[in-house]
């Protein structure tokens, strides 16, 4: 799974990589411990265009009564996306990329749990594949999303036998593209990022309490 992560790169940094038609209007701080139900920047297309966004993670079908449900939907699996009935409608046309330095993930030793900084060896921002969903209440329109995951890659597995799926930078287009998928063109997008361009180290556990900010919650042990 994938339940918190971190953003931190300058926002130029960001617009560029991803050639946002909005970046005048985007305000973003430095975040290094981001978790379920905060607002996250993800990219959806619109108009042809890529277009930079605050969404709450934890998706929140239009159907839903309870915002809380959100929690229960912070993750889509990759096998399944296109035949859950809460995602096979959005996988059609609402996905998008959610922006991200690295992630976290815990590796199970005896009774505790050892936290692990996971990113790419080139230090670059990336893009976890997403969908994204609009929700009213009150009149008003909240956009959530939820970061689909895969199964591990070699570096993953002895962490956990999970991972957010990752989009190679020459998929992202093709993900964002609003044109419908099939579910093998799908599954050929949703498959673990190559683990010879990742890295991982052990970090404090501080990072557990999603309160904790700041830089040094990436210093490897």
């Amino acid at each position: 799974m994938c339940g918190r992560y971190n953003l931190f790169s300058e926002l130029q940094t960001i617009a560029e990589r991803f050639d946002c038609i909005n970046r005048e209007q985007l305000e973003l701080i430095p975040r290094y411990n981001i978790a379920p139900g905060q607002d996250i920047l993800a990219i959806k297309s619109e108009g042809g265009s890529k277009e930079a966004a605050l969404m709450r993670w934890g998706l929140i079908p239009g159907w839903a009564n309870d915002p809380k449900i959100g929690y229960k939907m912070i993750n889509a699996r990759a096998e399944s996306v296109d035949e859950k009935p809460t995602f096979k409608g959005l996988i059609k046309s609402n996905r998008c990329i959610i922006i991200a330095d690295g992630f976290y993930e815990w590796k199970r030793d005896g009774e505790r749990k050892q936290p692990y900084h996971i990113q790419l060896k080139d230090k670059e921002p990336f893009a976890f594949a997403g969908l994204y969903s609009k929700w009213n209440s009150g009149g008003k329109a909240i956009y959530t999303c939820t970061i689909i995951t895969t199964e591990a890659n070699e570096l993953m597995e002895g962490i956990h036998h999970r991972m957010p799926v990752i989009l190679n930078r020459e998929d992202e287009e093709t993900w964002l593209d609003n044109h419908e998928l099939d579910h093998n063109q799908l599954q050929k997008l949703l498959v673990p990022f190559e683990s010879s361009e990742m890295m991982s180290y052990p970090i404090s556990t501080i990072v557990n309490n999603a309160r904790n900010e700041g830089k040094e919650i990436i210093n490897s042990l």
